[in-house]
C-alpha cells in the first residue's frame, strides 16, 4: 500500500500547489486504500476537475479513479484502463489496476489473473500485480498457487501487507491454527495491518459463534482506526459488528452496533453494511432512509446498483411477507452474485450475500431445493466467504433447507458441518440451542 504510505507526501504537495491534478488523484487513491471513501471522492473529482492540467498517461490515471472511487462505475472504469494499456503498450500499471478493483470486486477472477500476469511480464517488480495476482488466486481456492506468487514476490526483494492477508487467509482456510497465530502477531507490529487483523479475529471468532471474546475483540480495531483519524474505516469496522449480531439473531445490539458505525463515519460501504444489519433486525424505516440514499447519491455505482440495493430491497420485501417480490429484486444481483462488491474488497465481509438473501427467498417461499442450492454456492465458495460470520448461517439455512425438503441425511451432514464450525461456541446463543433442537427432531 505504497500509496497510503505517500499520502501525507501528497497532501503537502497540493498545499504548495492546490492546481497538482495529480496530486489530488494520489491523495484520493490513498485515502481509498485506507477506507476513507468520503474523503477520496472529494480529491478525485477535484483531480478529474483539473484533468486537463495533466499529461495524456496523468489523464488515463485520473480517469481511471474518478470511475473507479467517485461515480463507482467499474465497468468505465475497465474500459478506460483497457485504452490506457492500448495506449501505452508497455505500461504496466493498467494491467496492474485491471487486475485489482475493476475485475477482483466484480468476481472476474480468472481474467484478473490474467491482466496481472500481463503487468509482472512488462514489470517484474510492480508489487501490486502479484498480491492481486495472489488474492484472485485465493478467491478461486488456488491457495498453493497464492502462495507461490507471493514467493516469487518475496524472491524479488517486494514487500506489501497485501502478502501476509494472503498468508493468513491461506492458514485460516487449512486450518492451520499456528501459524494463523503467528501471522496475526506479526501483523499488529505493522501499522497498517494492526486494526485489520483485529477485524479479522472478530469475524473469525463470531463465525465460530464466540460472541463474547468477538464483542470484546471488535472494539480494538474501532479504537485503532478512530485514534488514527480514520473514521469511516472505524465505522465499517463497527458496522460489521452490527451484521454479524443481526444475523445472530441480536437485533438490539445489532442496532446500537450500526448506529454507532453511522455517528463513526459515513460512507458507502458504512452505510449499505448498516442498512442491511438493521434490515435484518428489523430496523425498516431507518435501513430504508439509507437504501434512499445510495441510490441518489450513487446512481452510476456498480456495487451499489447490481449488489447492495437489490439486497437491501429483496430485506425489505421479506419483511413484508412477499417471498416473490423478494426473488425479483435479487434477478438485478445475479450477475455478480459471486462478487465481492466494495464491502468485501475493503472490509472482508459482505460478499455473497445477495445469495444469502435469494436462499432466504427462496425458503420464504416454500421453494426448499432452490433455497439449498443457494446456500450450497455459499458453502462451495468458501475462499471467497473467508472469515465472514454469513457462512456459518449459510450452513445453518442450508440444513435447514434440506430437512424442509425431506432430505434428512443430507440435512444431518450439513447440521453436523455446522455443529464443527460452532465447537466452541457460547454454549447460551438461542440459535445454536435452536439448531440443536431443530437436529434433534430429524428422523
Amino acid at each position: 500500500m505504497d500509496e497510503v504510505r505517500a499520502l501525507p507526501l501528497y497532501q503537502r504537495a497540493i498545499a504548495i500547489d492546490p492546481d497538482f491534478a495529480m496530486g489530488h488523484a494520489q491523495v484520493g487513491f490513498g485515502y481509498s486504500g485506507l477506507g476513507e471513501s468520503a474523503l477520496g471522492r472529494q480529491s478525485t473529482l477535484k483531480a478529474y476537475q483539473l484533468r486537463d492540467r495533466a499529461s495524456d498517461a496523468e489523464r488515463f490515471f485520473i480517469e481511471t479513479l474518478y470511475h473507479r472511487d467517485f461515480t463507482g462505475d467499474l465497468e468505465r472504469e475497465q474500459r478506460t484502463l483497457e485504452s490506457w494499456a492500448e495506449s501505452y503498450p508497455r505500461d504496466a500499471v493498467p494491467h496492474g489496476l485491471i487486475g485489482g478493483l475493476a475485475l477482483m470486486s466484480t468476481g472476474q477472477h480468472e481474467l484478473a489473473i490474467a491482466e496481472s500476469d500481463k503487468a509482472i511480464a512488462l514489470d517484474p517488480d510492480l508489487t501490486p500485480a502479484y498480491a492481486n495476482r495472489a488474492f484472485n488466486q485465493l478467491f478461486l481456492n488456488r491457495l498453493d498457487d497464492a502462495l507461490v506468487t507471493i514467493r516469487r514476490a518475496t524472491e524479488r526483494k517486494l514487500e506489501g501487507v497485501e502478502f501476509m492477508l494472503v498468508q493468513y487467509f491461506v492458514a485460516f482456510l487449512k486450518g492451520n491454527d499456528d501459524e494463523l497465530r503467528q501471522m496475526a502477531t506479526a501483523a499488529r507490529k505493522i501499522p497498517l495491518l494492526e486494526d485489520t487483523i483485529s477485524h479479522l479475529e472478530a469475524l473469525t471468532l463470531a463465525r465460530s459463534g464466540r460472541l463474547n471474546d468477538a464483542r470484546r475483540v471488535s472494539a480494538t480495531p474501532v479504537e485503532i482506526a478512530q485514534r488514527s483519524g480514520r473514521r469511516e474505516r472505524a465505522g465499517l469496522f463497527e458496522a460489521a459488528t452490527a451484521v454479524w449480531e443481526a444475523f445472530y439473531g441480536n437485533a438490539t445490539a445489532a442496532r446500537q452496533s450500526a448506529t454507532r458505525a453511522l455517528a463513526l463515519g459515513r460512507g458507502r460501504e458504512v452505510d449499505y453494511a448498516a442498512a442491511f444489519a438493521l434490515a435484518l433486525s428489523g430496523d425498516l424505516p431507518q435501513s430504508r432512509a439509507l437504501a434512499e440514499d445510495l441510490a441518489r447519491e450513487f446512481p452510476e455505482d456498480t456495487s451499489v446498483q447490481f449488489m447492495y440495493l437489490p439486497t437491501l430491497r429483496a430485506l425489505f420485501s421479506l419483511n413484508k411477507h412477499d417471498a416473490t417480490a423478494a426473488i425479483q429484486a435479487l434477478q438485478t444481483a445475479s450477475r455478480y452474485d459471486l462478487a465481492l462488491g466494495g464491502v468485501g474488497f475493503i472490509g472482508r465481509f459482505g460478499g455473497l450475500y445477495p445469495i444469502y438473501v435469494r436462499g432466504q427467498a427462496y425458503l420464504a417461499a416454500q421453494q426448499p431445493a432452490a433455497a439449498a442450492a443457494e446456500f450450497q454456492r455459499i458453502v462451495d465458495h468458501r475462499s471467497i466467504v473467508l472469515v465472514d460470520p454469513m457462512h456459518a448461517m449459510a450452513r445453518l439455512q442450508l440444513a435447514r433447507a434440506l430437512a424442509l425438503a425431506g432430505d434428512a441425511v443430507s440435512a444431518k451432514s450439513a447440521y453436523n458441518d455446522l455443529f464443527t464450525v460452532w465447537k466452541n461456541a457460547d454454549p447460551d446463543i438461542p440459535v445454536l440451542k435452536q439448531a440443536r433442537a431443530e437436529y434433534a427432531r430429524l428422523p
